[in-house]
């Protein structure tokens, strides 16, 4: 539902209440990479993550004095001459802080954000090698990048050099409160074997992801049989916490402005997106992380996971409306009924309310009568000009006859 209208007297409630709009700022804490030194040695962490999320990769060392940093990609098992700088759509280099687009018509996947590397929507050929660094190639810290795509696969083998096994991760809290919901878990590939590679760093020196450069050649038949990761839904429903009172202090602000405690402003943000139809649409809820539950819902309805995930059934068409894995509400592609009120959940709790509106694009050989609206609007114009027309000759007529009546008084006056 659309956030209740306020009148300019909030203006003077938000003024009058500190514990309304106040906020302390942060204390000034020392730089962390005057603290922390870059190896000798370039070494690589793994990181495993399933296909779809939206990740980050901080660079945690730099020297001080080097104030951006570029990021360099090579795919496993490549060269040192393979390695390049990062580029954006234009070709020019990551040196500048940016967003993350918020919408399906992505300039580029990659962002730099305080020295942090974001990869919107990873994807498996994301997998490789990260570095981040100086224009020089100066390189000061490295990750091993494995994204595994979710299959229905069974994962657990044993062969003599190594062994496949599948991680899974705690169950996510209940994705929404109130109404029932859903509850995932991620199941990622890693292999165990005592001849992985040492230049990649690992708490478990013996165990790392099934994609990861650690991994030698000579494992061919892991490599070849495209394992993957393993997403699991079951359902849940909980009970929404109860919201702690406003202080008297408010309530007695409130009542003296002619307000009762239900007409508190919303908290919940409201974004609005315009998207052309017959194009491929992205949502992403504000503040997502990977390991995060989050759930969709279309005004009241909500919109299951279980019910709108590409890997539902792998044998039958993909839906057109999904969610995958990285959380991301998917329409392949938007139409103009998707249009609409949406909004998103974050661990339990309301987080964003996303208004949109798919319009008609027309483009390259699209022409107005092709609109399936069309019809309806020539009926619409000519029903108002026709309308109008009946208004004007009533007009016309009505002023011509009074004129009438007050010439014919008038001769009988006379």
């Amino acid at each position: 539902m659309p956030p209740p209208s306020f009148s300019p007297l909030f203006l003077l409630f938000f003024l009058l209440c500190p514990e309304v709009w106040s906020y302390e700022a942060p204390e000034d804490k020392q730089d962390v990479f005057a603290r922390k030194a870059c190896p000798a040695f370039l070494t690589f962490t793994n990181a495993a993550y399933l296909a779809g999320v939206t990740l980050e990769l901080p660079c945690h060392c730099k020297p001080q004095q080097v104030q951006s940093v570029v990021w360099f990609y090579r795919k496993h098992l490549d060269g040192s001459k393979e390695t390049r700088a990062l580029t954006d759509h234009h070709g020019n280099k990551l040196l500048d802080p940016s967003h993350v687009p918020h919408s399906g018509a992505l300039q580029s996947r990659f962002s730099i954000r305080l020295f942090s590397l974001l990869i919107f929507r990873a994807g498996p050929d994301d997998s490789g090698i990260y570095m981040c660094g100086s224009a020089h190639k100066d390189f000061f810290h490295g990750y091993d990048l494995d994204i595994q795509e979710a299959r229905t696969k069974s994962l657990g083998s044993a062969q003599p050099l190594y062994q496949v096994f599948t991680s899974f991760r705690p169950w996510s809290v209940c994705d929404r409160c109130g109404a029932p919901g859903e509850q995932v878990r991620v199941g990622l590939c890693y292999v165990h074997s005592h001849f992985l590679h040492v230049r990649y760093r690992r708490a478990n020196q013996t165990v790392t992801s099934c994609g990861s450069g650690a991994v030698p050649r000579a494992f061919g038949r892991l490599k070849r049989s495209r394992v993957g990761a393993k997403l699991e839904v079951k359902s849940c429903q909980v009970t929404c916490p109860s919201k702690p009172p406003p202080s008297s202090k408010i309530l007695a602000l409130m009542a003296f402005l002619g307000y009762n405690s239900a007409s508190l402003p919303v908290e919940v943000p409201v974004f609005y997106l315009n998207h052309p139809a017959d194009h491929v649409l992205t949502l992403g809820c504000p503040g997502a992380r990977p390991n995060m539950a989050v759930a969709w819902d279309r005004g009241s309805e909500p919109i299951y996971r279980s019910e709108h995930s590409a890997a539902r059934n792998l044998s039958a068409t993909p839906p057109r409306l999904l969610i995958d894995a990285g959380h991301h509400l998917v329409f392949k592609p938007a139409k103009t009924q998707d249009s609409g009120v949406y909004y998103c959940w974050l661990q339990g709790h309301q987080a964003a309310e996303i208004r949109l509106l798919v319009y008609v694009h027309l483009g390259r050989g699209q022409s107005v009568t092709s609109h399936p609206d069309f019809p309806r609007a020539v009926k619409t114009v000519l029903t108002s000009y026709a309308v109008m027309t009946a208004v004007f000759c009533l007009l016309v007529f009505g002023r011509a006859g009074v004129r009438h009546l007050r010439d014919t008084r008038e001769t009988h006056t006379d």
